[in-house]
């Protein structure tokens, strides 16, 4: 049975560990048919959402992208013992990593980006998941009429990718320019959303749909 370990909870992406970027596997063995449309969860912590997820929907292949190793162990060993053939976790910096991630005829149905590390310091916002070049390779692998679903429960990260998104000319803000979503697609729960609700933080929710 898979077992957790203690893991960092913030990492600094730009450690000159993670600049390597991870090559890409042989997709068509890590899933059981990779011409499936794929949904990509950046930072995918211990995998539970993507594991829920590959469940619910067994016509969708799920990719979680996560920078700290023994999680995405954690994470492929449960999808192992479930025999789950729709699901693969990667370890990778994800901006290093993306950009070359998917062959050129591979494009992405749906991103989940979930409460991403919120790296509070001025001079830590370069740590940043989000910025434009994120953004730009988002708009070169998701499919028009694709959606990026993004939540945070930090007010000053969820504002800030807001204005990363709604800064890129293919974006659109699905609840319209400089709003947060009041309608959010059904959604299994992570385990940060759970607190927060528990904590009765709010929770910012933002929906952004790539034209054609």
């Amino acid at each position: 049975m898979a077992r957790l370990v203690r893991v960092r909870e913030h990492v600094n992406p730009l450690a000159i560990q993670y600049q390597k970027p991870t090559p890409p596997p042989d997709w068509s063995t890590v899933y059981g048919d990779w011409s499936l449309p794929l949904s990509l969860d950046l930072g995918s912590g211990q995998g539970e959402y993507l594991i829920q997820m590959g469940q619910r929907y067994p016509d969708r292949n799920f990719l979680g992208l996560e920078i700290r190793r023994p999680l995405v162990e954690y994470s492929n060993a449960r999808r192992e013992e479930l025999g789950l053939s729709n699901v693969y976790f990667l370890f990778c910096n994800i901006n290093q990593t993306l950009p070359h991630l998917l062959p050129p005829d591979k494009r992405v149905a749906e991103v989940t980006i979930q409460f991403p590390d919120p790296w509070f310091k001025r001079r830590q916002h370069k740590r940043r998941l989000v910025n434009a070049e994120l953004v730009n390779t988002l708009a070169q692998i998701v499919v028009p009429g694709g959606m990026v679903l993004v939540q945070s429960d930090v007010w000053d990260t969820a504002y800030s990718i807001l204005r990363q998104f709604e800064a890129h000319p293919r974006f659109i803000n699905r609840a319209g320019a400089g709003q947060f979503a009041t309608s959010y697609p059904e959604h299994i729960p992570t385990e940060r959303e759970l607190w927060a609700m528990r904590k009765e933080r709010p929770i910012y929710r933002l929906v952004f749909q790539l034209s054609g």
